[in-house]
């Protein structure tokens, strides 16, 4: 078929979606992501030549370049429609140097939404290419190979092969490795609670103990709480001495932003934050609807901007009135952008709130589904108006000794009505209670209590932090902490990042030779440059050349003065049953294993099993063993596989279901912990 005009997009999953919308006149062909790059094998930045790079061709690109240039041929004009940020601009910039396209032609187009009218919108005003954003993306992407290319190759002859540093890495695991350390040097403080019951009439509620006298009193050992106890007569009631009500109101959350979308996923839907990714680029791309229609069900999904558009409030608005009533629209607010976001785009949001979850979920896939109601939701409640709690504070005297309880009633639910917040609490409704009133107390309950050390990260808070200190940019905070855990410097555990041996033996190495790679601050800093190079009021070649001439000296005294590191295999106590030499435990990427000590002659290894001292239900024959999917997912299996092939996502106890004799499991889930029946319903509390 005949066309003018041809438009180069990234993904074909993109480009079906646009073609519908733009005619017989428009061809739509993907690149499928960049055509050009620095090559794997050298390092290809000029340092005597202001860090000119030099592109290649990517491996595997040169029939897509092909087919793309035989389409130009025959085209009247040629519109580049990448994502619409850096990398976009850069792809976009690549595409015209290598189909030879005019630099200063008017053929870039960006939408921040794939429905018809944004991209109909969009080839209205095309514009040149922003040079700014290309030379940013550039600068970054020029920094972040002289980093990994020059540290790496010492941590190889230094330590060992395969080894890698990161700009934004090596920071990310330094404070994975900082969090341990005040983990272990944490000391545990003992402190008491007071807990007392009371009742009136036949209301019973719990107040806390509060302190002396109208002063708050802590209780950090055993003799404290004695004193306490010792100034109350049981036997006697408590007086109210005073009570305060008041109203509390709980603000919605804004729209999600990359950051905040993927925290939501990790700590709602438990995605990892690369499939978080994946699925939102699903969902912008276009998914197939009614009548097999395409249509993009989000805007762009890498933003930090709170923004919303005139449009989309003013529709937002009119559905909450029809949905939910006048009463739940909120005040209009215009969001602040933080320092440096990119406020050309707007926040993540359904394309059409009219598009409700419910009315599409048979169109899409389980993942997209909640991802899709989870964006929906957050954007609906951003609108609406806050919820309202009915706040009772109550204070119990008896001999000086006050008790407080603390009651909240939810009075108007708000932005509750779509969006729920984690870990909401029930209400705690108290008794009616009136100033001077005797209160029976019906026991006292002191418990000794000890403080916890500070949790190790999980995604969700490792991307919070990142954020808050300004490290990277959203869209790399899911492949940054898939390398970490790539590269064996850190293992998952209960969903949190623990650092191993190697990850800390790399970051003492970088934090004594290369500091400023691992300060947090100077990594934000460096953010702040490329983002003044993005708005053109920095040169890109200038940001570059003050962290290189300062960092090109490190280098030198570490290829010096840097001590290697012979990280010696531990003997594993028994021999290898092929060729009879000491078996020894090695570490690998995915961890340590067992190797035969006669490598490279023998080639024996065997993984290391966790035993959890419980027979195989199955044959009855071997050990249950904890094993690891190469995702690095806990299951339990027999240690006789293949032999046996019983397994299980949830850790057998040692014990038979009562009601239908099959074996019993430990189900934890973040909330609670529970022995539960692999084959019927039966289920008993575990009592933590």
């Amino acid at each position: 078929m005949a066309f003018k005009y041809l438009v180069i997009v990234e993904s074909p999953a993109k480009g079906k979606t646009i073609e519908r919308y733009l005619g017989k006149n428009y061809k739509v062909v993907a690149s499928k992501g960049h055509v050009r790059d620095l090559p794997k094998s050298r390092m290809a930045v000029d340092f005597e030549n202001d860090y000119e790079p030099d592109y290649i061709t990517i491996r595997g690109k040169g029939p897509v370049l092909a087919e793309l240039r035989k389409h130009a041929k025959k085209a009247e004009k040629i519109y580049l429609a990448a994502d619409p940020d850096r990398e976009g601009e850069a792809i976009a910039w690549h595409l015209g140097h290598a189909l030879k396209l005019d630099e200063d032609a008017e053929n870039r187009v960006i939408f921040n939404e794939i429905t018809k009218e944004a991209v109909k919108d969009a080839f209205k005003s095309p514009r040149k290419i922003d040079n700014d954003l290309v030379d940013a993306q550039q600068a970054r992407r020029i920094l972040d190979r002289i980093v990994g290319y020059q540290i790496s190759p010492i941590l190889w002859k230094k330590v060992k092969g395969g080894l890698s540093a990161g700009r934004v890495q090596s920071v990310s695991l330094k404070l994975i490795i900082d969090r341990e350390k005040e983990i272990r040097a944490f000391k545990p403080e003992e402190y008491w609670s007071i807990t007392g019951n009371f009742k009136k009439s036949n209301d019973k509620f719990e107040a806390s103990f509060h302190g002396f006298d109208d002063k708050k009193q802590d209780l950090p050992n055993q003799e404290k709480v004695a004193e306490v106890m010792e100034r109350i007569d049981q036997k006697k009631p408590f007086d109210v001495a005073d009570i305060k009500r008041s109203k509390r109101r709980r603000n919605p959350l804004k729209p999600f932003t990359t950051s905040t979308l993927q925290q939501d996923g990790a700590n709602r839907l438990n995605f990892r934050t690369n499939k978080t990714m994946q699925v939102a680029q699903q969902l912008y791309e276009g998914v197939s609807i009614q009548r097999k229609q395409t249509v993009g069900l989000i805007t762009y999904m890498r933003t930090d901007s709170t923004r919303i558009s005139n449009t989309a409030q003013n529709e937002l608005v009119d559905f909450i009135e029809e949905t939910y009533g006048k009463e739940y629209i909120g005040t209009k607010k215009k969001a602040k952008q933080k320092k440096g976001a990119q406020d050309a785009h707007e926040a993540i949001r359904p394309t059409s709130v009219k598009r409700t979850p419910e009315s599409i979920k048979k169109y899409l896939s389980k993942d997209q589904f909640r991802l899709y109601q989870l964006i929906w939701t957050r954007f609906v409640a951003s609108q609406m108006k806050p919820a309202v709690f009915n706040t009772l504070r109550v204070d119990l005297l008896q001999n000086g000794v006050i008790f407080r309880a603390n009651g909240s009633q939810l009075e108007f639910d708000g932005y509750q009505k779509v969006y729920k917040d984690l870990g909401k609490q029930k209400d705690n409704i108290l008794p009616d209670l009136e100033k001077g009133e005797a209160i029976d107390l019906v026991k006292l309950d002191p418990k000794q209590h000890f403080t916890q050390p500070p949790a190790r990260y999980s995604e969700a808070t490792m991307v919070k932090k990142l954020e808050e200190l300004g490290i990277g940019r959203p869209s790399t905070y899911a492949p940054t902490l898939n390398t970490l855990r790539r590269r064996y410097y850190v293992t998952m555990k209960a969903k949190r990042f623990e650092p191993t041996e190697l990850g800390e033996i790399v970051n003492e190495l970088i934090s004594e030779y290369f500091p400023q790679i691992v300060d947090a601050k100077f990594t934000a800093e460096m953010e702040e440059n490329l983002d003044l190079v993005e708005v053109g009021e920095k040169e890109w070649v200038k940001v570059i050349d003050e962290f290189y001439q300062p960092f090109s000296k490190k280098i030198e005294i570490a290829e010096e003065e840097m001590e290697e590191i012979e990280i010696k295999d531990e003997p594993a106590g028994f021999d290898c049953e092929k060729c009879g030499s000491p078996m020894v435990i090695k570490m690998g990427r995915y961890g340590k294993f067992y190797a035969c000590s006669n490598f490279p002659d023998c080639r024996n290894t065997k993984a290391i099993l966790k035993k959890i001292g419980v027979t195989c239900p199955t044959c009855g024959k071997g050990e249950v063993v904890e094993r690891k999917t190469k995702k690095n997912r806990v299951f339990y299996g027999c240690e006789r596989y293949p032999d046996c092939e019983f397994r299980s996502w949830d850790k057998p106890i040692g014990r038979d279901c009562p009601k239908c004799g099959e074996y019993l499991v430990d189900k934890r889930t973040r909330a609670k912990s529970q022995v539960i029946c692999s084959n019927c319903d039966y289920k008993e509390e575990v009592q933590k």
